[in-house]
């Protein structure tokens, strides 16, 4: 009977990615706080607001239980609606600020967040679930691993757009990318497959790996090692792969540098996960 992935362990690692944002944000020059990142509608400055916003917010609800005066959401659609909302709000406040008091706050806000992760149970229900999983509850642990992945992301948007080397190092990366995939059978849901079908994911490079996606008699799920008929095995640079999950690279110009072997469809419908809420 092949096994379901372990859970991902990764609240110690959050300081160590903050260190490291803080470090590069002071080394940063005036005029590189005003260019564009690959988000659209963010240049360097909104993309460290919004990491700031983010943590706040999250201290307020989750840790001290404040909540905020708007309707709760019920439908994807709806989160979505009211994240962006939230987002916007968010960053058009706090790029007001000076670099250096946006970093002093950023460095504060990080250390709290990072100390409430580290003090939950990993197996108790979180707050929140991570909805692009289609999981409506989850445990601590997938929040805490999402969390790492929006720092990540995030800090690597600002990297690539001043040039600095970016953080793919295994420890740091190869988490990130494990939290992505565990968004495989939600995003396939609506794929068909005979049962013991199996899709093959590899992510090349030193901060990669592969993970497997096994069909029982009911859904997709992903296992911990191959199982069953491999159909399609599908294989994704790990300079891309963080923004095909973040919707950070074309379609187009993403197909042209992933490889499947097999069924080619069932292989490239992994294009088509997106690892973030909106």
């Amino acid at each position: 009977m092949p096994r379901s992935l372990r859970p991902l362990l990764v609240a110690h690692l959050l300081p160590k990615v903050d260190a490291l944002l803080v470090e590069l944000l002071r080394s940063l020059a005036p005029g590189e706080w005003e260019i564009q990142t690959i988000a659209p509608a963010w240049r360097v400055k909104d993309v460290a607001a919004h990491l700031l916003d983010t943590q706040l917010r999250k201290l307020s609800i989750c840790r001290d239980g404040h909540r905020p005066n708007v309707a709760a959401p019920v439908l994807p659609a709806e989160v979505a609606a009211l994240v962006n909302t939230l987002n916007r709000e968010g960053v058009t406040v706090y790029r007001r600020l000076s670099p250096q008091v946006l970093i002093s706050l950023l460095e504060w806000a990080a250390r709290e967040s990072a100390d409430y992760h580290m003090s939950l149970d990993p197996f108790a229900e979180a707050v929140f679930a991570v909805t692009w999983a289609g999981e409506e509850r989850s445990a601590n642990w997938f929040d805490t691993a999402r969390e790492l992945t929006e720092r990540w992301h995030h800090q690597q948007q600002i990297r690539l757009a001043v040039h600095r080397p970016g953080i793919m190092t295994p420890e740091l990366y190869f988490p990130v990318l494990d939290c992505f995939m565990r968004g495989l059978p939600h995003a396939y849901r609506g794929q068909d497959g005979e049962p013991g079908t199996l899709a093959r994911f590899e992510v090349s490079g030193d901060c990669g790996g592969r993970w497997f996606l096994h069909r029982d008699e009911n859904a997709w799920r992903l296992i911990d090692g191959p199982e069953g008929q491999e159909r399609s095995r599908t294989v994704i640079p790990q300079e891309i792969a963080w923004r095909v999950f973040t919707r950070g690279i074309d379609r187009t110009a993403a197909r042209a540098q992933v490889t499947v072997r097999g069924e080619h469809e069932l292989g490239l419908h992994v294009l088509e996960m997106v690892a973030i809420v909106a």
